[in-house]
This record gives C-alpha cells, structure tokens and sequence, in this order.
C-alpha cells in the first residue's frame, strides 16, 4: 500500500507544477498580449510586478490562516481563488484590468507554499524534511520548464484568451481533490497504516498536529527574531535571481538572440530543468548531513553552495556571446538558486513549529518583493544603461551577499517553545 505522506507530497508536487505553468503563461504569451493591448516593455514590466506585490502583500496572512484554519481549508481555497484570475487574466481588455487581476493573481498564489509547509510539519518527519522540501519546489520548475514550450503551443492552437481559461478549470480540478481526500491531522487520514502513524508521530518535532497547546507566535516575537530577518534578506536575495527566470527570461533569449517563440521556449526550459536538479540535490543534501547528527550544518551548507553557484552563473551569463552559452550558464544559476529553497523552508518549519504558515509566509513575503523590484530592475536597468548587464551583475552581487547571510542563520533557535514536551 502507497505510505499516505507519500500521496501528500505527490499532490504538494502537482500543485507547484499547476502554480508555476499558470505563473510563467503570463511570460510566454508576453508577445500577443502585448501587441493586442498596445503595451510597452515597461508597462508590461509591471503587470509582472504587480503579480509579485500581490503574491508578497499576503504571505504572511495567508500563512498565518494555514496555521489556524489548516492546511486542507487554506489550499483548497488559494487554488480556487488563483485559479478564478488566472480564467480573468483571459478577460482582460486594457492595462488597469490586466494590473489589477494580475495582483489579485499573486494574492491567491499567496497561500500555497505557507499551506504546504504546515502541511509538512504535521505530516512530514524530521529526517525526511529536505527531500519533501525539494520534491515540492521541483515540482514549479518542472512546471516552468513544460510551460515555456507548451503554452506558445496552446496559445497559437487555442489564442491566448482561452489558453487562461483552460488553466483555470485545471485548478478547480485539483482544488476538489485536495478537499475530498486531506485531511489537517494524520491521525484523521483515511488508509492512515498504524506503522505509519506511529513513524510520523515519533518522527516529528512535536507529537500534536495542530491544536496543540503551545505559545502563539506573537508579531513582536516573530519581528524582534534576527534569525527570522536573515531568512528573510537571504531570500529576498534568491528571488531577485529567479524570478527574472519567471518573468522576463524568455523575452530576453528570444530578443538577444533573434529566436522564434518555440525555440526560445526550449531554451528557457533548460534553466529549470536544472533547478529541479537543484532542488532534489539540495533536499537529499539536507537530509544526509542531518541524519549524521549535523542540524546546523545540513541547512548552511546546501544554501551557501547555491547562493555561489548562482552568483557566478550570472556574471558568465552576462559576458555569455551566444545563446547556447547564456542558457549553460543560466542553468548554473537556476540549480545554485535552487539549491537554496529546501534548506531555507526546512529552516522555517525547524524555528516556526505549529507556527510554520506565519514563519514561511513572512520569509517568502520578503522574497518576493525581491521578485517585484526585479519585475521592474530589468526593463528600467536597461533603459538607464543600455545594457543588460547591470542587472546580472547586481543579482550576482546579492547572491554573494546571501550566502554570507547563511553563516549566522540557527535552525536550533525556536521562535516559541511548545508547552508539549518534544519526541
């Protein structure tokens, strides 16, 4: 019989490819929109940000609702929600719509990681924490990487229009089968094994699941954590690299190099396939130098590596003259970037407990005001400098300064103590 948290950590998988091919369509239909709204580079610029504003203004009440109300009500719903505008964005008729509905995009996406992460503290033991961390943000990049040449495809079969509407009923279909079959606590899960059980519970940091009685993480707590600012400036760094990969990759390859739109999906599938790469190694890092007694260093380690390798794939990136190079080194920083997620939500669950959906929520809030600035740093920067280059250069820049910030990040520091005793 397939183990139940195995069945979770399949469903979390498909939820970041849905989340991540709905997130990246806006991106590979860039050109007909663009042309049927009469829309610049830089207006188009924030549509994108305004996706990230939206997505960065709600994660920490979204996560602080995963936390309360549950991981099966929160996800059942952020997908619904997301998914209505993605159907929306199909719609649209003008700049200020397309804007708004974007934003309202991001709103709903806003509660998927922070549901996902609550999820795994309750389910998920300790020693297998990084690889779940890894399989899910695999999963996203896998997403991106099927969408940037299957939906140019879909959008020239179907338009772009009815590419979006075909996206939402997609998520209504997940949405209904994450409600049907979760359920918050594993004790409550139908074809739960006894063996099962028995794992999670004496795997995990905390035996209770979620009306355990512990201290509430207040917003003083959480805002006078240093720890809880380095995960956040640490992450603010990762998205201003990814999210250019999100967002302005494809129209950047395929204008640089003079690609028609299939062959510039192709290449910028390349990246994140290497960041799935990435994020497995990273997870199955995680977890071989945790269960040789090292918790510290099992999440340090993993993010440093990949905030370098990120830092130098951007700089060879730049000074790249052809594009088979320019993806070869992109590819370098899509997995050095990516290595760094499953250790820095592994983190979150660690510090944040019962109050995983707050901690990861505000950690992944600051990352992505990291993807707003970068939704509008390409265009402006290029408009400022003529060049592309200063944008590479200033993510490798922070990159660097990430991995520093690692050095001094302790997964062994609770922000609250439970009033359980621990298994």
């Amino acid at each position: 019989m397939i183990p139940q948290r195995h069945i979770l950590v399949t469903s979390t998988f498909l939820l970041a490819v849905l989340l991540y091919v709905d997130r990246i369509c806006i991106s590979a239909a860039k050109e007909p929109i663009t042309a049927e709204l009469k829309l610049s580079d830089t207006q188009f610029g924030w549509v994108i940000a305004s996706f990230a504003l939206g997505y960065a203004l709600l994660q920490a009440p979204m996560g602080m609702a995963a936390d309360k109300c549950g991981p099966r009500v929160t996800l059942a719903s952020v997908v619904t929600l997301w998914s209505l505008f993605t159907g929306l964005t199909g719609a649209v008729r003008g700049l200020w719509m397309l804007l708004g509905v974007r934003f309202l995009f991001g709103a709903g996406e806003a509660g998927a990681f922070p549901g996902v992460a609550r999820a795994t503290y309750s389910w998920i033991p300790m020693s297998e924490r990084g690889i779940v961390q890894g399989i899910v943000f695999s999963g996203g990049r896998l997403g991106a990487a099927v969408a940037l040449p299957a939906v140019p495809a879909m959008i020239q079969a179907l338009g772009w229009r009815a590419s979006f509407f075909v996206l939402m009923l997609i998520g209504f279909g997940w949405a209904a089968i994450w409600w049907f079959w979760f359920r918050d606590d594993p004790v409550q899960q139908p074809g739960l094994s006894e063996q099962e059980r028995t794992l999670i519970l004496s795997g995990r940091q905390q035996a209770a699941t979620g009306r355990e009685a512990a201290q509430p993480l207040t917003a003083a707590a959480l805002l006078s954590s240093a720890g809880m600012w380095l995960l956040m400036a640490q992450y603010f760094c990762s998205n201003f690299t990814f999210f250019f990969c999100l967002s302005w990759m494809f129209p950047y390859l395929k204008k640089t190099y003079s690609l028609d739109p299939l062959t510039a999906g192709w290449c910028a599938a390349v990246p994140f396939l290497f960041g799935a790469a990435g994020n497995i190694l990273a997870g199955r890092l995680v977890d071989f130098i945790y269960r040789r007694g090292q918790w510290t260093r099992s999440r340090r380690l993993p993010a440093t590596v990949g905030f370098l390798l990120a830092a130098g794939g951007m700089i060879a990136c730049a000074l790249a003259g052809r594009v088979e190079a320019a993806v070869g080194w992109l590819a370098v920083a899509v997995l050095g970037a990516d290595m760094t997620l499953a250790p820095s939500w592994a983190v979150c669950v660690d510090i944040g407990k019962q109050a995983s959906g707050t901690v990861s929520g505000t950690m992944n809030m600051a990352g992505n005001i990291g993807s707003f600035l970068t939704g509008l740093a390409f265009p402006y920067l290029l408009d400022w400098t003529g060049s592309h280059v200063a944008f590479f250069y200033v993510a490798a820049v922070l990159n660097v300064l990430a991995a520093a910030l690692w050095q001094a990040i302790d997964p062994q520091r609770p922000l609250v103590k439970a009033e359980v005793s621990e298994r």
